[in-house]
């Protein structure tokens, strides 16, 4: 009775956890690994051939992007998850397929030239599909059966539509132990969705981290704020870009917005458009629609109860061509534009930002985490007076707003809670989902709390019968080493972005004039060196 973990350890993408009871493997989530350690970190450190089923908590990319993947290499068991989960899986891993087969044509292309020997995509969209024949929808409360020994149920964690913690109970001759795995658990209070529903039992606890080091601002009264926005950006001529995740996030911001319609928050312009102009956004915003009685919250549920929609109203648009999407940006009328990506490193509202950063009258709306590194965290720091995009380089001028308490995940209180309804204290508290320094800041909160903590290695192993690791795991330096000398040369300048980065930070109250030479000196190796298609 072992439980292992391949992915999210001490990081916050890749979750991936293996249970094996009886001889019977399965997983708990086989996200896609993002960030610097994309390249060379989807392979698995098991045979996929092997595992009898998988357990999915939600249906965001870091856990289920892998999912095709384990298919392609032998996995042909079933995938349980929630009847929604498996409708927005269906959309997004379709999605992150075709990138993937975007992204391979584009590079054997340019390979073509060098005289490289053509890549494969990680997956296809036939792979994709292929997954979506092996799920079975699962509700909430319910308990079921995956073999002798082996019994789950779903209970909703809060963080999107159809997301769950995953109660197990696992027996092996006379031995049984209850583990929960929490899945990423939701912000108390956010509009469509329920609040998360902690478990009330465990033996061992699985548990994220990833805002485990703070607390989230004080929630205001979001329509309100992000009305005065909307009406001073627009009343002086301007668009108002919210670059938004488009699944969960997109929806929020439309419940939002429907809301300052209906209250007529906007004096300047009370009939302004908005448009999603996001493919993937759209076909989830469907999702969000359908017939979602056990997911919704009261009052989602009691406007549709009402004959009313809570995510529609008029003057919204949905833009689904390429052409479509040009257009928003040569029309002159004041408007608001949704569009992803949420971090503004891809995607289309690379595009508005092109064409409105440079417009004072204009307004950038974060609603979301901004990674370091990521354009949406430079333009969030006003770290740069111009970026380049699509190999032009644009004036950052126009106004930055940022409403970080929309974030989906649970901060320390909300982690802190859901763990204390469980009681008594369970055995062991793993913590996953976040990176080292939270793991550490959250597990000394716990521990001085009175809970036996550890944030594990990746491919550590913890054995439920004994109660004692069996392998330590790899740390980040040992692991998912460069498979090339290309590769491992690439790494060392990922690193050395990140010190410079680290410097920039110290350099902070510095002489200006120190400053400003600082400043051209990166401008120009940026110039020297940025790589345009």
């Amino acid at each position: 009775m072992k439980l292992s973990f391949y992915g999210a350890a001490r990081e916050v993408t890749g979750s991936c956890h293996g249970v094996e009871v009886g001889g019977y493997r399965l997983l708990i989530d086989c996200g896609l690994v993002q960030g610097s350690e994309e390249k060379n970190g989807q392979d698995f450190p098991f045979d996929p051939s092997q595992i009898d089923a998988v357990i999915v908590t939600h249906a965001h990319i870091d856990h289920t992007g892998r999912l095709p993947l384990l298919l392609r290499q032998g996995f042909r068991g079933k995938v349980y998850a929630t009847a929604v989960t498996m409708k927005l899986m269906d959309i997004m891993l379709k999605d992150s397929a075709s990138i993937q087969e975007q992204d391979t044509e584009w590079k054997n292309r340019k390979g073509r030239r060098a005289g490289e020997t053509p890549a494969e995509p990680l997956y296809t969209v036939e792979d994709a599909q292929k997954v979506m024949e092996l799920v079975v929808p699962c509700r909430y409360g319910k308990t079921y059966t995956l073999a002798p020994g082996v019994k789950f149920r779903f209970r909703d964690a809060g963080h999107l539509l159809g997301s769950a913690s995953v109660e197990l109970w696992l027996t092996e001759g006379d031995l049984t132990k209850k583990v929960v795995f929490s899945g990423d658990i939701g912000n108390s209070g956010l509009p469509i969705i329920k609040d998360p529903q902690p478990a009330d039992t465990a033996d061992i606890v699985v548990m994220e981290g990833t805002y485990g080091d703070r607390s989230h601002e004080k929630a205001p009264d979001y329509a309100q704020a992000l009305a005065e926005v909307i009406d001073r950006t627009l009343g002086q001529g301007g668009n108002v870009i919210i670059p938004s995740f488009a699944v969960g996030r997109t929806q929020e911001i439309l419940y939002y917005l429907r809301e300052i319609k209906e209250r007529r928050l906007v004096k300047s312009r009370p009939d302004f458009p908005v448009y999603v102009d996001s493919p993937l956004g759209i076909a989830a915003t469907g999702v969000f629609q359908g017939d979602l009685d056990e997911y919704l919250d009261e009052e989602a549920l009691a406007l549709l109860q009402s004959g009313r929609q809570y995510l529609t109203f008029e003057g919204l648009y949905f833009t689904q061509t390429t052409e479509d999407s040009k257009r928003l940006n040569t029309d002159p009328a004041p408007k608001v534009i949704l569009s992803s990506s949420g971090m503004c490193d891809a995607g289309r509202v690379r595009h508005h930002l092109k064409h409105n950063l440079w417009r004072k009258e204009c307004a950038v709306v974060f609603v979301g985490f901004q990674a370091r590194g990521t354009l949406g965290r430079i333009l969030l720091d006003r770290a740069a007076e111009y970026v380049t995009l699509f190999g032009e380089r644009v004036a950052v001028r126009c106004a930055i707003y940022s409403f970080p308490g929309l974030s989906s995940h649970a901060d320390r209180e909300g982690l802190i809670r859901w763990l204390s309804a469980i009681s008594p204290k369970p055995e062991k508290v793993f913590l996953v989902h976040c990176e080292a320094e939270a793991c550490e800041a959250f597990s000394r909160t716990l521990r001085e709390m009175g809970y036996n903590t550890l944030a594990p290695n990746y491919t550590a192993v913890y054995d439920l019968y004994s109660g004692k690791m069996l392998l330590e795991g790899l740390d980040r330096s040992q692991r998912r080493p460069a498979r090339t000398r290309k590769d491992a040369i690439y790494q060392r300048l990922l690193a050395a972005g990140t010190r410079l980065l680290d410097v920039i930070a110290r350099s902070y109250g510095g002489p200006n004039k120190d400053l400003q030479a600082f400043t051209e000196e990166i401008l120009a190796l940026a110039d020297r060196w940025d790589r345009k298609e």
